[in-house]
Formats: structure tokens, C-alpha cells, sequence
């Protein structure tokens, strides 16, 4: 990606169409099968899962096998290949976890896939003239999280129309600044906001997950570090042929069973979306997991790999197709990288969606969407298999921040009713009942907040800026709030509690016991699971 691409003005004919971030249909020069296909969402309502993982198994390729066999041949020609920009571009930074009793502490890698077509190789595999030389977008954002005693791996995708506050970023080349989103648009907007750091920046405002690096790659990586690879295996149940009548479709063409993909045809197999069950974005996510499974498996398992030849040139490939943050911006870095990820073994993977619930035709992050992020940012398993020690535990409920809080006087606090359920309607006068105890307390700056009753599960407490968070959690210390449920959130001005469904009367606060499993609606995949073959559709097979 050139950097005078990553600084053009989004072009919103082809992002936004009816310019509004929750109006029309998603862009079909961004997601569709390589064809002129419509964007989901705009044949038959189908729920849009997006294209979560397209250039993620490309990207693992390198950071598994990294440049182990030829690092340090051409040490110095494949660090000049790798490119690099600021890891962060905003202005609010969020604390490092803190270390475990082993003094370890996690690991959180974004891992972006451009939509990058600012050349020939990528105009063909990518999208339509039109586009060509237009700011790229962040398309693919998966959130890759090794646990701090490295015995598990967790992944989160977002779907790229999800929508978003972005913050103000700075482009680092020019000084270009791209002020804070004024509401909510398309998360892979991020990307034209001064480059990947600002795509970190978003990622950070929104999950409170602190990122130590980012690595990106756009769709000529795809292809020419699958084929380095040599193949990956995927299965369908029949004969397929991603085309129609009209020439949707991204072209893949296979006979039954399982059949080593590589190049195009694998980049066929990660954007197919006819041919596949129902058509929708949802199968499509389904054949990218199963891609994804396979590439670790065969990473790990294939002997031909430790070809010095073959690692060889997937370094060379990988190393062309990165742009990388300064913490991984050499050969020995991404093989240490490298290093720490081969320690996770693939049963111990689990990859998941971020549940979201539509807004017209975007989506929005839901409450299940915390719990995710939550469990992340206290590194618990997400396969379930790992149970939190008491002092772990513990300490999650004593955390509390380092910035100094205001004096309870001077801290203003908003104080809004949650309690709304499914089944029940909000409790009347929680917001002021509560705003009450506050002031009893000695917070003489609460009050009762105007907004419409909410419908939260649990209690929180939000604030939106650093300089708040030492004030957010005293509230929640003084009135028996867990430190976890203290949230950044960009949805907030200020200090604001948020009543919950588990406080609808009384007025002591007690907390639920914790929930720490993984939400149903993350639709979770463990990686060691080599069952899976696509559904294909009646309508896309041949015999």
C-alpha cells in the first residue's frame, strides 16, 4: 500500500452511497466474489458476516513458520522489504495488562487486510476500475490474542461495516489530521484516517484491549504467500462452480472431496460467497474458518515445509506483502514473533465473530460483544478449558487504575436506568433512586440522567477519556461495583453508571457471579477441528 493511498479523502461512491454510515447496502466493489455481484445484505436479507478472514491465513503462514529457514541469508535485503507505520495514531493510549504471578503478560496483534488497489497485480485480483488508486480500506480486522502463559490463542473478527466511533488520528507522514468521527461509521473506514495505526486507534476505543502490534497485507499477499505455502486442503460436498448466469461469482471451480488450494484459487476459495449454502456471508465465513484451520494444521504438520527452498520464498513473498508496526519491522522480530505463536497448539485456537445485531443495513457491537472483549482483556480462554485462578480472579475484581480520582464531591456522575429486559419493562425511578445513594455517599455531583431507559444486563460504569478513569472507578469502589465492570466507551461524555437488569431495587449493589464463558453468539471454532466440508448449493454445482 502506497502512502499517498492511504491519505486520500474516502471516495464515497464507493463506501457510502446514500452518504449516511447506517444507509444502503454495503459496497459491492469491496465485497463482493470478484464479480459484479450485489453487497450483502441486498439479496434477501441474509445476515452479513463479511469477509472476516481472508487474508488472516496468509498472514499466519509467516507469523508460524516466520523466516526460519532463510532470516538470516537475506537478513538485511527482506528487512527492506518490510514496511512500516506508527503502531497507534490516537490520542487516548490504553494501559498495558498487568503481568501474571509468572511476570508474563498477553499479547494482542491486529491483523488488517487492505482492499488496496493502488496496483496493477491488485487491481486484478481486487475490484473494478473505478477503484483503482482509491483509499484503501481496512476490510479484514481480526484481533489475534496469545494468553500470557502462551498456552492458548484467541481470535476476534469484526465485520467491516460495523459501526464505529473513529477517534482523531494524525497521519504520520504528512500531519494530516482526521478528526474524531462526529457518530458512527464503518469501521474500515479507520484505515483512510492516516493508515493502520489509526485502525489500531479505533480497535483500542472500542475494546479497552490494549495492542502491541498490527500487521497488514493486502490481496496480492494473498495470493503469492498461499502459493509460497504450496497449498492449503479444504473439502465440498459436491462440485462446485462459483458463477451464475449473470456472472456473480468468485469463480472457483472444484470437483467433490478435499483439493489443495493455492494462489488465485485460493483467494477464489476466501471470497466465494455463491456457491456456498445459502449464498450469504455467513457460509462464506464458514469456508475462510475451515481455510484457516487447515493452513495452521498444515503449517505445523507438513514435512515439505521445512524445505529451506520453500520457507525461503515464503519469506521472501510474506516480507513483500507486510506493513508492519516498528515493534515488528525485522526478520528477527517476526521470527521471535513467530516463536511465541508455535507454543499454542492448534486445539488451544478458538476463533470467534463479533456478535453484533444489525442497524439498518450496518451492524453494531452487542452486550455479548463485551463479554468478549471483557474476557480477552483478562485473559481467559476462550475454549473454556482454562478456569481462573483465585488470585487471578482477585485481582480482576481489586484492579483499579492508576490515574488519581477527584474527590467524591467533585466528581460528576451521570446516572442511567439499564434495567429494560426482554420481559420486563425498565423499573421506574432507578435512575434518580440510585442517583440518591450516590449523593448519600458524599458524590454530590450525581444525578439522574434524561435519556431513554436502557436495557443492560449488568451495571457498569463508563467513561470516555483517561483522565476519567480514576473517577469512574471510584465510583464503582463505592458502591461495590467490580473493577470489571468499570468500561471505556466512546458512547459517553463523562463518568456515567449505567443501572443494570441486576439492580433493579434495593440500595446496596450486589454483584452477580461472573460469567466467564464464551458467548454462544461469538459462534466459537476450535482450530484443531479438521471435520469440516462446505455445503455447496444445488444451483452451483456441475457434473
Amino acid at each position: 500500500m502506497t502512502q499517498s493511498a492511504a491519505r486520500r479523502t474516502l471516495r464515497d461512491d464507493r463506501r457510502e452511497p446514500d452518504g449516511g454510515a447506517a444507509d444502503g447496502p454495503s459496497d459491492k466493489a469491496s465485497d463482493n466474489d470478484g464479480g459484479d455481484i450485489p453487497a450483502s445484505g441486498a439479496d434477501g436479507g441474509h445476515r452479513p458476516r463479511r469477509r472476516m478472514l481472508k487474508w488472516f491465513a496468509a498472514v499466519l503462514a509467516l507469523l508460524l513458520v516466520g523466516s526460519a529457514g532463510a532470516g538470516y541469508v537475506y537478513y538485511r535485503h527482506l528487512n527492506d522489504n518490510i514496511k512500516q507505520n506508527p503502531l497507534n495514531l490516537g490520542d487516548n493510549k490504553v494501559a498495558q495488562p498487568t503481568p501474571n504471578a509468572a511476570g508474563q503478560t498477553p499479547l494482542n496483534i491486529l491483523l488488517i487486510g487492505s482492499d488496496a488497489r493502488d496496483s496493477e497485480e491488485n487491481q486484478k485480483l481486487g475490484g473494478a476500475r473505478e477503484t483503482f488508486g482509491a483509499t484503501p480500506l481496512a476490510d479484514v480486522q481480526m484481533l489475534l490474542h496469545l494468553s500470557a502463559d502462551r498456552t492458548n490463542m484467541s481470535v476476534i473478527s469484526m465485520p467491516r461495516d460495523t459501526l464505529v466511533q473513529i477517534p482523531k488520528c494524525t497521519d504520520p507522514e504528512d500531519g494530516t489530521v482526521y478528526e474524531a468521527s462526529k457518530g458512527r461509521v464503518m469501521t474500515n473506514q479507520s484505515l483512510g484516517h492516516g493508515g493502520p495505526g489509526c485502525t489500531v486507534a479505533t480497535w483500542q476505543e472500542l475494546t479497552g484491549i490494549h495492542i502491541d502490534h498490527f500487521v497488514m497485507v493486502d490481496f496480492a499477499g494473498v495470493v503469492s504467500m498461499a502459493d509460497a505455502v504450496g497449498g492449503v486442503p479444504v473439502c465440498v460436498d459436491a462440485n462446485i462452480l462459483s458463477r451464475d448466469s449473470k456472472g456473480h461469482g468468485s469463480g472457483l471451480k472444484l470437483s467433490e472431496g478435499t483439493h489443495p488450494v493455492k494462489g488465485e484459487q485460493a483467494l477464489q476459495w476466501l471470497r466465494t460467497r455463491y456457491g456456498f449454502e445459502d449464498g450469504s456471508d455467513l457460509a462464506r465465513a464458514k469456508a475462510q474458518h475451515m481455510y484457516m484451520n487447515s493452513l495452521v494444521r498444515e503449517l505445523r504438520e507438513n514435512a515439505t515445509l521445512s524445505s529451506p527452498n520453500k520457507l525461503r520464498r515464503l519469506a521472501e513473498e510474506a516480507t513483500r506483502a507486510l506493513t508492519v508496526d516498528p515493534g515488528l519491522d525485522t526478520v528477527k522480530k517476526l521470527y521471535d514473533l513467530s516463536d511465541e505463536l508455535r507454543k499454542v497448539k492448534p486445539e488451544r485456537v478458538t476463533m470467534t465473530t463479533m456478535p453484533n445485531r444489525y442497524v439498518g443495513a450496518r451492524v453494531e457491537p452487542t452486550e455479548d460483544a463485551e463479554q468478549l472483549f471483557r474476557l480477552v482483556r483478562e485473559d481467559i480462554a476462550l475454549d473454556g478449558r482454562d478456569q481462573k485462578s483465585a488470585r487471578a480472579a482477585e485481582a480482576a475484581q481489586e484492579a483499579t487504575s492508576t490515574e488519581p480520582a477527584a474527590p467524591d464531591a467533585e466528581i460528576a456522575v451521570q446516572v442511567v436506568n439499564g434495567t429494560r429486559t426482554d420481559a420486563l419493562a425498565a423499573a421506574s425511578g432507578r435512575a434518580s433512586a440510585v442517583a440518591g445513594i450516590l449523593r448519600e455517599t458524599g458524590f454530590t455531583g450525581a444525578f439522574a440522567g434524561t435519556a431513554g431507559s436502557l436495557s443492560r444486563e449488568r451495571t457498569a460504569v463508563r467513561y470516555p477519556s483517561a483522565d476519567l478513569e480514576g473517577d469512574a472507578h471510584r465510583v464503582a469502589e463505592a458502591l461495590g461495583i467490580p473493577a470489571s465492570s468499570v468500561q471505556r466507551s466512546t458512547d459517553v461524555s463523562g463518568v456515567t453508571l449505567v443501572v443494570g437488569a441486576d439492580w433493579r431495587e434495593g440500595t446496596t449493589y450486589e454483584a452477580p457471579e461472573q460469567d466467564d464463558t464464551t458467548p454462544e453468539s461469538a459462534e466459537a471454532l476450535n482450530g484443531a477441528d479438521d471435520t469440516a466440508c462446505m455445503k455447496v448449493n444445488p444451483a452451483f454445482t456441475w457434473s
